[in-house]
């Protein structure tokens, strides 16, 4: 029978079975697979993957917590949760196109780990570390410690520059992932930001509940409620990441009051299509989570083999729009090479502008005619419009 958006599925197939320390975090960090041994343990490599892994150790880290290996299908090289995670020989082939640092960040960081690239927010790095390393990284050049470039943040430089830039109103702390670093020392960063007035709200970016949930436990949800308003993006690609585990982690997060919303990468093979985008977002809002962006992949060094083309990007989100309710439609962006900035891409609604009116197709088909001010036209009713 098929599963409903409301199925959630614990950690099968079960690599690791009744294990007492299992909801323990650093127990999870500490049994992380690493090692092209540890894979061979449990899956069937292909030679791309075990390429792949070799490479790995000159290019971005291979690490996966027990939680979320054991979504991991055996014996299946196109499984959506493993090609997000196991390294492939194709990460070593480099497009035309393909760029180390493709936001251009490093060009807009005035202090060390501190990205000022928007005009009222910045990105504070602040660490390098994640619990899984995703394929597709965007700064991969910087984080798991295995990259071509080492993330040196200078936090009482970057507190300093926040003090001083009062346009300042939003903080992201990303990086790496946050959430990896202890409650006190998260605690102590949060913290040092809410002393600074100008600053209003502070955001997290995390893959962190969906890597490793048992990370997410009451006492760090009691912290994190002192620091409101605290918004959390949290980085789901694919319905099968949104086992039982991460939902009751995803809960506990809602419950401390904190506005979660969700951006996912479209990756070939992973959720380039729309079945399998429509049920992730229908699942995310069960778990009480906003999809918020989806994304191009970014054009990093060696992630060709999982990049879509933008149109197909396009066709998702009109097969999502008036289909299903607004609060499961995400904004489909592309992140401008070269540090443009996030620019919304979508489907061409617009058919025609002027100035006196704008002819508009909605989901249907059907065309629409809205007039702008001042112009002296009448609407046609519904029955005198006719499909595109």
């Amino acid at each position: 029978m098929e599963q409903s958006a409301s199925d959630f599925i614990s950690h099968a197939p079960g690599y690791w079975n009744n294990e007492p320390q299992w909801n323990d975090w650093r127990w999870q960090m500490k049994n992380r697979v690493t090692t092209l041994a540890g894979l061979e343990k449990h899956l069937s490599l292909t030679g791309e993957e075990r390429a792949g892994v070799l490479l790995a150790g000159t290019k971005l880290a291979l690490g996966v917590t027990p939680h979320y290996f054991n979504l991991i299908e055996r014996d299946n090289p196109n499984c959506p949760i493993r090609k997000q995670v196991i390294p492939r020989i194709e990460e070593g082939y480099d497009s035309p196109y393909d760029m180390a640092d493709p936001c251009g960040e490093d060009s807009a960081m005035p202090v060390p780990g501190l990205v000022h690239r928007y005009p009222d927010r910045v990105l504070f790095l602040v660490t390098d570390r994640c619990a899984s390393y995703c394929r597709y990284c965007t700064r991969s050049r910087v984080v798991s410690g295995v990259g071509e470039q080492e993330l040196h943040t200078d936090f009482e430089e970057a507190f300093a520059y926040l003090e001083k830039h009062t346009e300042v109103r939003d903080v992201l702390l990303s990086g790496g992932d946050a959430l990896l670093l202890s409650d006190e020392r998260l605690e102590r960063i949060l913290s040092r930001l809410r002393a600074i007035r100008h600053i209003e709200f502070l955001r997290i970016g995390t893959r962190v509940p969906i890597f490793l949930p048992q990370r997410i436990t009451p006492e760090l949800c009691e912290m994190l409620r002192k620091f409101h308003p605290l918004w959390m993006s949290v980085h789901v690609n694919h319905p099968r990441e949104l086992t039982s585990e991460v939902r009751d982690a995803l809960g506990r997060l809602a419950d401390a009051g904190i506005p979660l919303g969700n951006q996912s990468v479209l990756l070939a093979g992973v959720n380039d299509d729309v079945a399998t985008m429509k049920k992730l977002v229908h699942r995310l809002l069960m778990c009480r989570v906003r999809p918020y962006y989806l994304y191009q992949c970014d054009l990093i060094r060696g992630s060709s083999h999982l990049r879509t083309s933008v149109a197909r990007g396009a066709e998702i989100i009109e097969a999502l729009r008036g289909f299903t309710t607004g609060y499961a439609v995400p904004q489909f962006v592309i992140d401008a090479p070269g540090g443009g900035g996030k620019v919304p891409i979508n489907p061409g609604y617009v058919v025609y502008h002027d100035k006196e009116k704008v002819v508009i197709r909605n989901f249907e088909g059907r065309i629409f005619e809205y007039p702008e001010p001042g112009a002296a036209r009448s609407i046609p009713r519904h029955d005198e419009l006719l499909p595109i």
